[in-house]
């Protein structure tokens, strides 16, 4: 990929200006001694605030005379004083645990806190902020521990992908604000439904492996919660506006009232992104919006959020052909015989860029579609030990993807060609469209107990998803369009999930602290009608999964931890599964036993985490090769496979101005046994016979073996933050058979990142941020796919 310098970016609010004399410290749980980083720190009476850093590290100017005091806070702790004598270093700031209501409670069900036994990370507003420069979430998630992204626009705008330890979106449990964002069916997460929701995203968790019980689909690699806004202490404006590389342009504005008088606040944010891409004509039109309006009492809290926003994106999902990039011309025209291209498409493809080549050329192959979500949540402290908490909440989705189908055959569209044909040709060109038109709404809620050493969390949820699948022919250059325009499919899909959990955890003496998490799921799922490929089908599964989760923690005075959990997963197939399967081969349910073991480790100005997994799969879904009478691919399940390896976490203070913090992953991810299947067409595709071979100890697809990432920040003024990125991705195999021929290199990526912040006396503060990404141009793919024949 090569060179994409995103992006200069202002960003304006209200405030006043400060200097000189500097103030430092660090901000620890009172409990657990672990670091808090994105607590704010700011003097009363004035706009003057800190963000403490990964570490927990803050540091600002004042030109007051000393003594002062500083307020501080950080979400779910109580709020403290500190008063300063003279300028230099503070003595450490432990923070306790809040007891009263905020914000928090909304995500804390479902969220891991330092002391649960759970490989996690979290990522702070601030944080979130340098990252962001208009980019789906994916890339904002980018230097996090065993993280793969994938863009296929080539710039990280419009449609993105994520993998985590090898685990893709299907298997990603992702939540905002507690609300399941999984599409129902597909299990996929599709991040450019929700553009720029980063910008209005207060902090992100991602707990690796099966984590702790949430809501929606269940976790098999990894599971991402977002919380959006939360209460800002004082009103506020900004504006963003970015521009890059492709014509890529970014605006964003946001505002809020902070809290009222009447105990109310507002929230709004609308952006526009645009983008050409990267791979030619894959551009992207994103618009989004984001609202919110709270009631703050003592004891309760009403919140309403509405967000969501339109996409448009031109389609290059297709890819590169392996041909076209080594740009063997013999191999192209191989490659076009193979697929069955005309010689105009045949001509296209050795004419093209190699490595920006889209296989679309139709003007308005576009993808088209709009989501738009609504939550009420709403939580009461019954009393200092109870609290309770209500969701509700509906999202509405619909839109299309339309293609140019050069000589299909009527017969794909349930037409039959008069015996002359004259009237309805055996082929013709086409213009379809394929429709989603779907709902999702349900309730979640959740009763949270804490008192001494022991706490308790009793919740739930109850979801419904109702969508409509079809398709339509717009234009056809048959004789009299009429016959062959119109919709040609339909089909209807009704899944119900209920789950309730149970968590507790009760602290003994000597630091130990024992974790309990005890989950019941049941998914009901009906679905008829006609797919795509012109054939019936109908399933009525019933699913009823046992999720038991185990766990103890140890805390050394010293700030030490480690842990140790056991939990197991089970997750029902995809739509795909069970609609290309017939109906007596449907796919069984996939289980996981995930055995998590670490260590945290604060080392002075340093922090230091371990994590060793064991993810031992039963009955995983894979590709085979395998196709059904219509050629859809399908899933098979696969008795014995697993994920082990090794995550590394550090966040370092070198000296003074320089930190540096990266993070590795060493991993064996393998398939006891594996069954490819291969087709065997003939020299002239006049046969067909099927050949199996079994392959042993092959490595899962898209699992590379080593993945890191490196962040070196360097303090070069007062203002001026200067960044090194590196990211480092192994090899991965584009199938299970461990196929040499059938793998995507490694790569080792380079960004430089520099921020210029000044914080003038009419305004909070003015940002100039500028991210020059692939400062080494190094050509590198991703992603792809494979299939083999004979």
């Amino acid at each position: 990929m090569k060179i994409g310098t995103l992006i200069a970016c202002l960003l304006f609010s209200i405030s006043i200006a400060f200097s000189q004399q500097q103030v430092t410290g660090i901000i620890l749980d009172a409990e657990t001694r672990l670091p808090l980083p994105g607590t704010t720190l700011n003097l009363p009476g004035e706009s003057v605030i800190a963000v403490a850093d990964p570490l927990g590290k803050f540091s600002f100017n004042t030109a007051v005379d000393f003594p002062i005091t500083i307020q501080v806070r950080h979400l779910g702790y109580e709020p403290a004083e500190i008063k300063i004598t003279s300028a230099g270093p503070v003595a450490e700031i432990l923070l306790s645990p809040s007891t009263t209501l905020t914000e928090t409670v909304l995500v804390t069900a479902t969220r891991a806190s330092e002391k649960l036994p759970v490989t996690f990370s979290s990522i702070e507003k601030s944080v979130i902020q340098k990252q962001n420069f208009g980019q789906d979430m994916p890339y904002l998630l980018n230097l996090t521990p065993s993280v793969v992204t994938t863009s296929d626009a080539g710039t990280g705008i419009g449609y993105t992908g994520i993998r985590i330890r090898g685990s893709d979106a299907t298997r990603i449990n992702v939540t905002i604000n507690g609300v399941p964002y999984n599409d129902s069916e597909s299990q996929g997460v599709f991040w450019v439904d929700v553009p720029d929701i980063a910008s209005s995203a207060q902090s992100i968790q991602i707990q690796r492996g099966v984590g702790t019980s949430g809501n929606g689909a269940g976790a098999f690699g990894a599971t991402i919660n977002l919380q959006t806004n939360t209460l800002s202490d004082k009103p506020y404006g900004e504006i963003i506006q970015s521009a890059g590389s492709f014509n890529s342009f970014r605006t964003t504005v946001g505002a809020g009232t902070g809290k009222l008088r009447n105990n109310m606040a507002v929230d709004l944010r609308i952006s526009s992104i645009v983008s050409d891409g990267y791979i030619d004509r894959a551009h992207a039109d994103l618009k989004s919006y984001y609202g919110s309006a709270g009631y703050y009492g003592k004891k309760s809290i009403v919140k309403f959020i509405a967000f969501g926003g339109n996409e448009r994106t031109y389609q290059s999902w297709y890819g590169v052909p392996e041909s076209r990039l080594k740009n063997d011309v013999a191999a192209m025209t191989e490659t076009a015989v193979t697929e069955g291209w005309s010689d105009t498409q045949l001509n296209y493809l050795l004419n093209s860029a190699s490595r920006t080549f889209n296989f679309y050329t139709y003007p308005n192959q576009v993808d088209d579609y709009g989501q738009h979500h609504f939550q009420l949540h709403g939580s009461t402290r019954f009393s200092e030990s109870l609290t309770g908490n209500l969701s509700l909440h509906y999202t509405k989705g619909k839109g299309y993807y339309e293609e140019e189908r050069l000589q299909d055959a009527v017969v794909n569209y349930g037409k039959t060609p008069d015996p002359n044909g004259i009237d309805v040709p055996e082929y013709v060109d086409l213009v379809r469209r394929r429709w989603l038109d779907n709902d999702f709404y349900g309730a979640l809620w959740s009763l949270q107990y804490s008192k001494d050493n022991f706490n308790s969390v009793l919740g739930g949820s109850w979801n419904a998803y109702d969508g409509d699948h079809f398709g339509e022919i717009i234009q056809a250059n048959n004789p009299d369009p009429s016959r062959l325009t119109g919709r040609y499919y339909f089909n209807n899909g009704l899944k119900k999930d209920f789950s309730a959990y149970w968590k507790n955890g009760l602290s003994l003496k000597g630091g130990i602290y024992l974790f309990a998490d005890l989950q019941i799921r049941k998914i009901s799922y009906v679905s008829s009608g006609i797919e795509n490929k012109q054939y019936e089908f109908a399933f009525d599964k019933n699913y009823f999964f046992f999720n038991p989760k185990f766990g103890i923690t140890w805390t050394a005075n010293s700030g030490t931890q480690l842990y140790s959990s056991i939990a197991i997963a089970n997750r029902e197939p995809v739509r795909d599964d069970l609609v290309d399967n017939s109906p007596g081969a449907a796919p069984q349910p996939e289980r996981l036993y995930d055995f998590e073991a670490g260590l945290r480790k604060n080392i002075g100005n340093n922090r230091l985490n371990l994590n060793y997994y064991l993810m031992q799969y039963r009955n995983q879904l894979v590709l085979t090769g395998d196709l059904n009478d219509v050629g859809a691919n399908l899933r098979v399940n696969v008795p014995d496979s697993y994920r082990m390896g090794i995550e590394v976490e550090g966040i370092f203070q070198l000296q003074k101005k320089l930190q540096w913090q990266g993070n590795l992953n060493l991993s064996r991810n393998q398939i006891r046994e594996f069954t490819e299947v291969l087709y065997d067409y003939g020299d002239n595709f006049d046969q067909f016979n099927i050949k199996r071979i079994t392959h042993h100890n092959t490595s899962i697809s898209f699992s590379p073996s080593f993945i890191g990432a490196s962040q070196f920040t360097f303090q070069a003024g007062k203002g001026v933050e200067l960044s090194f990125i590196s990211k480092i991705v192994g090899k991965q195999y584009l199938d299970n058979t461990s196929n040499e021929d059938r793998a995507i290199d490694s790569y080792f990526l380079n960004d430089l990142r520099f921020s210029w912040t000044v914080k003038p006396r009419f305004m909070k503060s003015v940002q100039l941020s500028l991210l020059a990404a692939n400062i080494f141009n190094v050509a590198y793919s991703s992603n792809g796919y494979t299939y083999g024949y004979l």
